[in-house]
């Protein structure tokens, strides 16, 4: 074991993933394929609140901005923009992120990766990185009913892995939502990275255990809390 921990929950894009703007470029093409370019005023606002709720359910974010049929639409059209983008060689795996997955795993820490985006987005990034037998599990908000910042990805985690304790689980990510979903879970240790959406002024907003600059300090930071 390493501190306490038997499981760990890890965010994709911004915490394991680097995309390098795609998240951002697939939710501008998504926006456009409804129409909301067209007004820019209206566009601006948007993608300020695309920002502001990285790590939430991609379906969830559109529901929030937009009519039932434009939402489903433009969900869908961020699915196919995103995973277009993956398989043109867009994202790379953050540095360090296989080795922690074999560290946490030798350490008898299950690994299970979270995310907000369709499952098929998803797995699509898991094909093309090639983590399938490298993680233990990997869970959408459509896997298990709501997305961040609830906690049911992590609930989920917890019941396919046989983990009961929340206690001995560490929920890490890069955004507040992430933050919020670890904390609402109860989990032992709430991480925050520096890595991706979210700066530190807006990480430190949230309730959480610790900061780190990216994934390579987290086995140091687990560690730690035995």
């Amino acid at each position: 074991m390493i501190g306490p921990f038997a499981l760990a929950c890890l965010d994709m894009a911004g915490t394991t993933v680097r995309d390098d703007g795609v998240v951002d470029q697939a939710f501008t093409l998504a926006l456009e394929s409804v129409g909301i370019d067209l007004d820019r005023d209206r566009f601006d606002d948007a993608r300020r609140y695309v920002l502001e709720t990285m790590g939430q359910s991609k379906a969830d974010v559109f529901a929030a901005l937009l009519e039932p049929a434009q939402a489903s639409r433009a969900t869908a059209e961020f699915a196919l923009a995103y995973e277009s983008l993956v398989a043109s060689g867009r994202v790379s795996a953050m540095p360090g992120a296989a080795d922690l997955f074999a560290a946490l795993r030798a350490g008898g820490v299950a690994v299970c990766l979270t995310t907000g985006f369709a499952p098929s987005t998803r797995d699509a990034l898991i094909e093309v990185l090639g983590w399938n037998d490298a993680i233990d599990l990997a869970l959408s908000p459509a896997d298990v009913g709501r997305g961040r910042p609830e906690p049911d990805m992590i609930l989920g985690a917890m019941d396919r892995l046989g983990v009961p304790d929340p206690a001995a689980v560490a929920v890490v990510g890069d955004t507040t939502s992430d933050l919020e979903a670890g904390t609402r879970a109860g989990a032992g240790a709430v991480i925050g990275v520096l890595s991706g959406a979210h700066d530190r002024q807006t990480l430190l907003g949230a309730p959480h255990t610790a900061l780190i600059d990216d994934v390579t300090e987290l086995i140091g930071v687990l560690a730690g809390r035995g």
